[in-house]
């Protein structure tokens, strides 16, 4: 069966940095794109970013852009998500989902970022 177990997450101070994780298993990896979204509560899902089959190409939602980066390590099926500057709208459970933001087919159970003073 498909999976996808995010993991990383936690509580930072403004500012602060976090790494997420998202380990795949049950499909063959390096044959999808891969995506992170977030979601705040009682708010729906927000695009953050895609890496491509190979890594080498990404996309980021300009809320984002410059402060995460997004990787990827075929050879252990998991993608990575590297959170700086973080800030207080920053704050929601982070998915990891399999394909692109409009052909996305499984997500994960999320791992929740808090950010706090």
């Amino acid at each position: 069966e498909v999976q996808l177990v995010e993991s990383g997450g936690g509580m930072v101070q403004p500012g602060g940095s976090l790494k997420l994780s998202c380990a795949a298993s049950g499909f063959s990896f390096s044959d999808h794109d891969i995506t992170w979204v977030r979601q705040a509560p009682g708010k729906g899902p927000e695009w953050v970013s895609t890496i491509n089959t190979g890594g080498a190409t990404t996309y980021y939602a300009p809320t984002v852009k410059g402060r995460f980066s997004i990787s990827r390590d075929n050879a252990k099926n998991t993608v990575y998500l590297q959170m700086n500057s973080l800030k207080f709208e920053d704050t929601a459970l982070y998915h990891c989902m399999r394909g692109s933001s409009w052909s996305g087919d499984y997500w994960g159970q999320g791992t929740q970022v808090t950010v706090s003073s």
